[in-house]
């Protein structure tokens, strides 16, 4: 607009004229040196009540840059305060902190951020399975306590040198971390008087999955169990367990290992209690705050659920009145037909039922599981337990079976 001089008086002057019309609109702007357009947007600003031809702010109403500085800072904060986290569950995260938000930037242009801010890691090597040991399949986990998983996390030491062994133990249907404790050792005391105290808080689940490693499983013993693992049989609880060396039957468990590794002891606290709380708030985050793909971004805290069982001790079992019942010595024996036969030291304490077979047999049970047959066999007997479906026994068999090898004369 080429006013030199008082442009307020010269728009005022215009709109005033304008009201007159004894002169074109067309005219008239040509006299004041305007175009049409800028004639009508005065005019119309006065007819509105605007008493103020002062040039507005030409900032647009909407920009698109000014979001994209906002959800920048976002995306930042929240990457430096999870740095283990994803693309996927930054989004999530986001979108939980602001759910009002119509739209969110998309994954790609918060990779492109996170590159740009040099926040990003390389993708771990992935390696290529070897051909697969035949295994009895495990029971899939479709709602909250219907299989629970259990395990050590690889022991580690803390800044004082004092040895650090987490216990996990989680559900496997909603991810939720059920306990998260640091015991003094790796011994069936220890883990009993954790998991009385899991029991006691959150039930009994259908199905206990463990890997090989002591105390859960036993070597040797019948059916590998072990006084732990007897213990969880008498409380109703089935027990799983996995193929030796194969950590990819208890995946799901092994992968929350290695987030906790890296979040929780690169580097390690300076001592066990510093530890442990380090350990209790990533818990928390871990239940309540971090989303996971596998529950569809959802967080486990909303989706687990108590177990309608609760803990109690078991009761004496009950066999059929045909049966005969031994109790387990402390040494692992029982006495039958006036002889000691070994039953195992797992079963110790325990009440054991024998089940006639024939005349020369008795299978051997401990409430409804099998776990050997006594075979008499001139005047004397002895307990074998039962075949365990395991690849060394497989391998083993192999062997035995196998044809001798011809040697070349």
């Amino acid at each position: 607009m080429p006013w030199k001089t008082s442009p307020h008086l010269q728009r005022l002057s215009f709109v005033s004229r304008a009201a007159e019309a004894k002169v074109s609109f067309r005219e008239l702007c040509r006299q004041f040196g305007i175009s049409p357009p800028t004639g009508y947007k005065w005019v119309k600003r006065y007819r509105g009540g605007a008493r103020d031809f002062h040039e507005l702010s030409r900032q647009p109403k909407r920009s698109p840059q000014k979001y994209r500085v906002l959800w920048l800072k976002e995306l930042l904060a929240l990457r430096r305060q999870h740095p283990r986290w994803g693309v996927k569950k930054l989004r999530i995260r986001l979108q939980h902190q602001h759910p009002r938000a119509r739209k969110l930037p998309a994954l790609r242009t918060l990779g492109r951020w996170l590159q740009a801010a040099r926040l990003t890691q390389p993708p771990p090597p992935r390696h290529r399975r070897g051909p697969q040991v035949p295994w009895p399949k495990l029971t899939p986990a479709v709602r909250s306590n219907d299989v629970w998983t259990i395990d050590f996390k690889g022991w580690f030491r803390t800044a004082d040198g004092h040895r650090c062994d987490p216990l996990t133990i989680r559900d496997l249907a909603s991810r939720f971390l059920l306990a998260l404790r640091i015991l003094s050792e790796q011994s069936d005391a220890c883990v009993r008087r954790t998991m009385i105290r899991v029991f006691q808080i959150w039930g009994l689940p259908g199905i206990i999955r463990v890997d090989n490693g002591v105390p859960f499983a036993g070597q040797g013993s019948a059916r590998q169990l072990t006084t732990l693992s007897v213990w969880w049989l008498r409380l109703g609880i089935r027990v799983e367990f996995t193929r030796p060396a194969k950590p990819q039957d208890n995946g799901a468990h092994e992968q929350m290992h290695r987030v906790l590794k890296a979040e929780t002891a690169s580097p390690p606290a300076a001592n066990l209690h510093a530890q442990q709380r380090r350990l209790d708030r990533w818990r928390h985050q871990y239940n309540r705050l971090r989303p996971h793909e596998a529950l569809a971004g959802r967080v486990p805290a909303k989706l687990y659920r108590r177990s309608p069982r609760p803990f109690h001790q078991p009761a004496p079992p009950v066999y059929p009145g045909t049966w005969l019942v031994r109790r387990v010595r402390n040494n692992g024996w029982i006495k039958f037909a006036g002889l000691l036969r070994f039953v195992g030291r797992a079963f110790v304490g325990q009440l054991v039922g024998l089940q006639p077979a024939d005349d020369l047999s008795w299978s051997v049970y401990l409430q409804r599981l099998l776990i050997g047959t006594l075979h008499h066999a001139d005047g004397s007997a002895r307990m074998r337990p039962v075949d365990q479906c395991t690849p060394q026994n497989l391998h083993a068999k192999k062997r035995r079976q196998a044809p001798p090898k011809k040697h070349q004369v």
